[in-house]
């Protein structure tokens, strides 16, 4: 069973306006609370590289 988390930044302890993260053999799935069927499956580069690019000034 996959164990979703939820940002820390989403509104509302339970709120539907959620990003939520999961791990699964090596890889990041990711998908908003409104839409739990819709997960985008990332890499561990690809979610660095979106973290990066949503969050340029950060390190």
């Amino acid at each position: 069973m996959i164990q979703w988390q939820k940002s820390t930044y989403s509104g509302g302890a339970d709120g539907n306006e959620c990003v939520e993260i999961a791990s699964s053999e090596g890889d990041f799935l990711l998908r908003e609370s409104d839409a739990p069927a819709r997960i985008l499956p990332l890499t561990p580069t690809t979610l660095s590289a979106l973290l990066t690019h949503l969050h340029p000034d950060r390190p």
